[in-house]
């Protein structure tokens, strides 16, 4: 007897310890850092829980919640496509929360010497050779915002066929990084991150729509207390706040 209950408490610490409750959250490709290091920290403190991140471009993110595949949070890099899900009705609307804004920056390789002033008078198309990349200006939030920017700006005309458009924004950086775009278009925390290029111009502010980012929970993650308990994490945690500050982030 003493044998069997032995194996059976041996079985129930097993099961406790190799199963853990998943959360998974879909987030801008500009939060991988972010998420990835505070998703550490958390599951260093709730071991019974595992965070499953998924990146990439909010419109793409918000188009596969829409076909129904599984997660808890939704975190975008803009306004739009939460309120896309929202209207799909695949979101907790009460949940929906802004919790960072970020600036939109031009970038070149470290060793540029371009100077580049964000004015309509400015020749930007002269002032350097080659191509710009930045996201996909129809849909993937930082090519909206650049295309707003270029667009008041005036500099959108000038520009037609040396725009690359990428899927995301790590996309874009990735591709001044290796030299095969000569500027590029990202968040100001995307350069941050990165030894490899600089920021060479600033976008004003009233240039483009604000740069939000709102996260949510959907409604698959309204019905899970472990998803409920880390999206209060990341809204209300000095820790989950100050690895934002870290990487450049505004709250």
């Amino acid at each position: 007897m003493r044998l069997l209950s032995t194996f059976i408490l041996g079985l129930c610490v097993l099961s406790n310890t190799t199963h853990a409750e998943t959360i998974k959250i879909y987030a801008a490709a500009s939060l991988s850092n972010a998420i990835t290091d505070i998703a550490t920290q958390y599951q260093a403190k709730h071991s019974g829980v595992k965070i499953v991140p998924v990146f990439g471009a909010s419109s793409a993110l918000a188009k596969q919640i829409e076909a129904g595949a599984p997660s808890d949070l939704y975190f975008s890099a803009d306004q739009d496509w939460m309120n896309y899900l929202r209207k799909q009705q695949k979101i907790q609307p009460n949940s929906v929360k802004t919790l960072l804004s970020n600036d939109l920056v031009l970038i070149g390789p470290r060793t540029s010497t371009l100077k580049i002033k964000t004015t309509p008078e400015f020749a930007f198309a002269q002032s350097f050779q080659g191509h710009l990349c930045t996201g996909q200006m129809e849909s993937v939030p930082v090519g909206k915002y650049a295309k707003q920017s270029l667009i008041k700006l005036n500099w959108l005309n000038s520009l037609s066929g040396r725009i690359v458009a990428t899927d995301d924004v790590r996309s874009a950086l990735a591709f001044v990084e290796r030299g095969e775009c000569s500027v590029g278009i990202v968040y100001r925390t995307d350069a941050l991150i990165s030894k490899k290029v600089k920021v060479v111009g600033v976008f004003p502010a009233n240039s483009h729509h604000p740069i939000e980012y709102p996260i949510a929970l959907t409604l698959q993650g309204a019905q899970n207390k472990d998803a409920v308990a880390f999206y209060h994490y990341l809204k209300e945690q000095s820790v989950a706040k100050n690895i934002f500050k870290q990487y450049g982030f505004k709250l």
